[in-house]
């Protein structure tokens, strides 16, 4: 027998198994690492960095650094490297992923990249990261900010979510001698009503309202009200009127269906018929609505509720009502989402941040401003909560707390985008189509059934049925 031979095959042994042994325990790591289920938080003491990409306004940046902050000083074995992308953050968050260098939080937002990447199988499902979470779970979140790809499978969460309201002029509505708009959703105007007092607060240059016989449609100075032509803004009523972009079941294209059609024409008439709302080509003279409100262009607009922050730092005397009712009371919910890619080596973590990031102490002087607004339910129904995002601020006017926070939590319907699979591809058949009805080129109907076949191509069901 050959000794040499026989110590040189037990070495390689032995070394074959010690690298097996190394391998399977990096496996069980790493595939721990990136459970959906949560597991694989970092070992006791050990120093972990976090990757965290988002974009925003310079309020917004500072408002992160807060929550990280925040993060880092419980987590003291967690750093947190965050990368702030001003621009073209899609295409630089695509260019990080293909090669590999994926972050383990990133801002999303979903009407661009979330969902194509979602379907890659890019984000960890924090589905179960909520339902064994102590402190934060589905039911403690405000209704529709969180995103999914199907029933079950959450990919993203609001960090401040936003809604529609009616922002006003109270001088505008005090010289027609008109009593201000309400607030509360029961006593919301019904369309006839919000048409009437939109024709009396619409002036010509000769002062007379759209009300008057001899009014001039062709030259006038202050619009009743600019809702614009942004799917965010119509879905409001497309909603309210009881129709969506989309049918119950996912298979048929829904906005040249009857509700939808109606609501789009009643929005389009605002303008062609009434008088009362600019055109997309008069809209653009029409200045944000801050200036718009101040300088008397429009009287009334609906718009984001984050427009709430730059007319409290504007010199007009503004107050906000409960969007008009076609059928029933809605606001759409929209936001950015903060999801966690899985190929993150710490789950556990990267949970915990995002919990961070979503947590209403670290974002509180962005309630104050009037940006955003909590996505915590405890925000909306504590008094003692409420009264700190909302008690004494210019950005809180007094008509805020039921055209605004009641609506959310009663009244808000999830974006299209959350649950339209598709969505992009769709509306880029229908907003052209559409474009000619804000111009009075063709009734909804018309222009909804001319495309309706090549937006039902595009047609690729619902992420928010079974």
């Amino acid at each position: 027998m050959n000794v040499k031979r026989s110590k040189k095959a037990i070495f390689v042994l032995l070394a074959m198994l010690f690298i097996t042994t190394t391998v399977l325990t990096a496996c069980t790591k790493s595939d721990a690492g990136k459970s959906a289920s949560g597991g694989g938080g970092a070992e006791e003491g050990e120093q972990i960095t976090l990757r965290l990409t988002l974009w925003g306004s310079p309020s917004e940046v500072e408002v992160n650094k807060k929550a990280v902050a925040n993060f880092e000083a419980e987590n003291p074995n967690v750093k947190v490297d965050m990368q702030f992308i001003p621009t073209d953050y899609d295409t630089k968050l695509t260019t990080m992923i293909a090669g590999n260098d994926e972050p383990d939080v990133a801002m999303m937002e979903s009407a661009t990249i979330a969902y194509p990447l979602a379907e890659e199988g890019k984000f960890l499902n924090l589905k179960p990261f909520l339902d064994k979470d102590p402190e934060l779970n589905l039911d403690s979140l405000v209704p529709n900010i969180t995103y999914s790809t199907e029933v079950g499978n959450i990919i993203g969460i609001a960090p401040g979510p936003e809604t529609y309201a009616l922002f006003y002029n109270e001088d505008a509505f005090k010289d027609a001698g008109l009593p201000m708009p309400p607030s509360k959703a029961n006593e919301a105007w019904t369309w006839d009503e919000f048409v009437e007092v939109a024709k009396q607060l619409t002036l010509d240059n000769q002062g007379r309202n759209a009300t008057d016989p001899n009014f001039d449609p062709k030259n006038i100075k202050q619009y009743g009200v600019n809702i614009g032509t942004a799917w965010g803004q119509y879905s409001n009523f497309i909603y309210s009127n009881g129709g969506d972009f989309i049918s119950a079941d996912g298979k048929t294209f829904g906005l040249n269906q009857p509700e939808a059609v109606e609501a789009l024409q009643m929005l389009a008439d605002l303008v062609n018929v009434h008088h009362v709302a600019p055109s997309p080509v008069q809209s653009k003279n029409i200045p944000a609505t801050n200036v718009a409100l101040q300088t008397r262009k429009v009287a009334m607009v609906v718009d984001g509720q984050w427009h709430s922050s730059a007319l409290a730092n504007s010199n007009v005397n503004f107050n906000v009502g409960v969007l008009p009712v076609m059928k029933e009371p809605v606001s759409t919910v929209v936001a950015a989402m903060f999801s966690v890619f899985a190929s993150t080596e710490h789950p556990e973590e990267s949970w915990e941040l995002v919990k961070a990031l979503i947590d209403p102490e670290s974002s509180i002087d962005m309630l104050q401003d009037g940006i955003w607004m909590p996505s915590l339910k405890t925000w909306y129904t504590d008094e003692a909560l409420i009264s700190r995002w909302t008690d004494n601020l210019k950005s809180r006017p007094s008509g805020y707390r039921d055209a605004v926070i009641d609506v959310m939590l009663n009244y808000s319907h999830q974006t299209p985008t959350g649950y339209v699979k598709n969505f992009n591809k769709i509306m880029d058949i229908v907003t052209p189509a559409l474009d000619k009805v804000w111009l009075g080129q063709q009734t909804a109907q018309e222009a909804m059934d001319s495309i309706a076949e090549k937006a039902q191509a595009q047609v690729k069901g619902r992420r928010d049925i079974e």
